[in-house]
């Protein structure tokens, strides 16, 4: 984790000295979306309804579960969706395919992930208005686009924004950056269509505008797949004699750590940054017997070839009625 992250999530004297850094964060940031609101700065309609998942705090809060899941929920209901993200973590300016066999360095961990598991096809690029366009350009049978993240990406004209929240953490000390996690002040949650709060609300509900609609997601998951052989799939049972380490590059690594304690399982814990990039030294399993990962770890472990590690896979299960909200929405473009 970055070293001012964990400054984040609580308050010290160190904020007295970032408080008037984040002042002007808090100004530079009103102006732009200003400048875009008022027409100043451009904003591209695409030519079919796009839905923003993001966020506002500065870290992952869950958005691509949750974009897996709005794609399979567009799938099932008869719509041809794309997806655009940015591709954090890869060298890539775009516009760019991503494909399941895609590079992560090139491409990002999670455009990667995301050309996995959607069946739809996965475009990344810095600008999200270009990546899109080139999405439309070779897929026209698209009919709805969703943006992994880019809540803040305003040259994207977007009909519908959804807000990802981590339940856990919440929105850290409420400052914004750099004394604390925020893009946004809160109260841009007033304009958001709806929220999203992975993992339950152990933060004060009282926070969150009470006119937006908000929904509860979890992840769910207790298969574990062989790096090297997804065919072969174990339980939680199968290390129970094992000597096992757990590592994780993700936004909230402790909530990965929570869920392997949840399913039984002892382990020696490893957190690096989000989007890591792994080499052989992170991963070395030293005196354990296996290494577990998350998903987005695995992108990038694979070209490390190690023996005995695992990926746990999960999925994310949200309020159904978050998805009939989001047929209406479209319904109505």
């Amino acid at each position: 984790m970055h070293w001012l992250e964990q400054y984040w999530y609580r308050l010290s004297a160190l904020h007295l000295l970032l408080w008037p850094l984040s002042m002007l964060f808090a100004v530079l940031a009103a102006t732009r979306r200003f400048f875009y609101r008022t027409g100043w700065f451009a904003s591209t309609r695409i030519g079919v309804p796009v839905i923003v998942v993001g966020n506002i705090n500065a870290g992952g809060t869950g958005k691509t579960p949750c974009v897996i899941w709005l794609v399979q929920w567009l799938l099932d209901h008869g719509f041809k969706p794309g997806v655009v993200t940015r591709g954090y973590g890869g060298s890539a300016q775009g516009p760019l395919h991503a494909a399941p066999d895609g590079d992560p360095a090139v491409l990002g961990d999670e455009a990667v992930l995301l050309a996995r598991r959607c069946a739809c096809p996965v475009w990344v690029g810095r600008s999200r208005v270009a990546a899109a366009q080139a999405l439309r350009t070779s897929h026209p049978e698209c009919n709805v686009i969703i943006s992994d993240d880019g809540l803040q990406h305003y040259a994207l004209k977007r009909d519908i924004e959804l807000v990802v929240l981590d339940g856990e953490r919440g929105c850290g000390n409420g400052m914004l950056l750099p004394a604390g996690p925020l893009r946004e002040p809160l109260r841009r949650l007033e304009n958001v269509n709806a929220l999203v709060i992975n993992g339950g609300a152990a933060f004060a509900l009282e926070t969150l505008p009470s006119g937006v609609p908000a929904f509860d997601m979890r992840l769910e998951g207790s298969a574990f797949h062989d790096l090297r052989d997804a065919r072969r799939v174990v339980g939680a049972d199968h290390f129970a004699k094992l000597s096992v380490c757990a590592v994780a590059a993700i936004g909230n690594p402790q909530r990965f750590f929570n869920t392997l304690h949840e399913l039984g399982i002892s382990f020696t814990a490893r957190a690096f940054p989000d989007h890591h990039a792994y080499t052989a030294d992170d991963c070395a399993a030293g005196t354990h017997a296996a290494l577990i990962m998350t998903e987005k770890d695995a992108v990038k472990c694979e070209r490390l070839n190690g023996e005995n590690w695992w990926v746990l896979r999960v999925d994310a299960a949200i309020d159904p009625a978050l998805g009939d909200l989001i047929l209406h929405k479209i319904g109505q473009k």
